[in-house]
């Protein structure tokens, strides 16, 4: 699928955001429901015990980390084996039903209309990213960074700083970070963008990281590019 920005330039000079990078899970789409009850089912299978407050202590957890936690609580796999367990049952929910976060489609549409490069940054590995952009209405990412194909995951920063990379080898340009904005929904992640130097936005969802190195807002509707640059113009001043 050809990419919306594929010829387009980037912003001119007087736009404040330079590119916006965007989480997946949890963010731009609600699969938290679904990783939670692959996780619950799988170490039931076990014959482990598992609770809410576990599911929600991996919220945006690399996913290798997130194998370890489980082999802890029970479950007699190895790490890929589990990785490639919950990311079926992950690729099956999606297939059943697309649930995007309030707002998010939107804002998307948003920036890709004032022609605003995007990248999808995530934890996710590339069969279920694959699975998800193969459903939206038009390619919205210029460039998409998944779990299995950085050495270190969030809260890491290089996801986030090979997006930037991918980004600027892409559109033939040096990016400023404290330019682009990182959109998140969990401490890892949250921690990842702002690692990065981006303007981090946290919108929380399952978990609640609270206060940090970062702008908050309840909701992706209360959000927009005048918003957006509005805070950059603020932190700039």
């Amino acid at each position: 699928m050809p990419s919306h920005n594929e010829h387009a330039p980037l912003p001119r000079r007087d736009h404040r955001i330079q590119a916006v990078l965007w989480d997946m899970d949890g963010t731009v789409i609600d699969t938290e429901p679904y990783w939670m009850a692959a996780e619950r089912r799988l170490v039931l299978a076990h014959g482990g015990t598992w609770s809410q407050a576990q599911s929600e202590a991996l919220v945006g957890a690399a996913l290798p980390t997130a194998a370890r936690v489980l082999q802890q609580a029970g479950v007699q796999l190895g790490v890929r084996q589990i990785i490639d367990e919950l990311s079926a049952e992950v690729i099956s929910g999606l297939r059943r039903e697309l649930i995007w976060r309030p707002g998010a489609l939107e804002l998307l549409q948003q920036f890709s209309a004032a022609g605003i490069p995007q990248a999808l940054v995530t934890m996710s590995e590339r069969s279920i990213v694959q699975d998800f952009l193969t459903q939206l209405p038009e390619a919205y990412f210029d460039v998409t960074v998944t779990g299995d194909e950085v050495e270190h995951g969030k809260p890491d920063p290089e996801p986030y700083l090979r997006g930037l990379q991918l980004l600027g080898e892409k559109f033939e340009t040096s990016l400023d970070p404290a330019q682009c904005v990182g959109l998140e929904d969990s401490l890892p992640g949250i921690t990842a963008a702002s690692a990065a130097g981006l303007f981090a936005v946290l919108v929380p969802n399952a978990t609640d990281p609270g206060q940090g190195p970062w702008r908050r807002s309840e909701s992706l509707r209360q959000l927009s590019i005048e918003q957006l640059n509005t805070w950059l113009e603020q932190i700039n001043a």
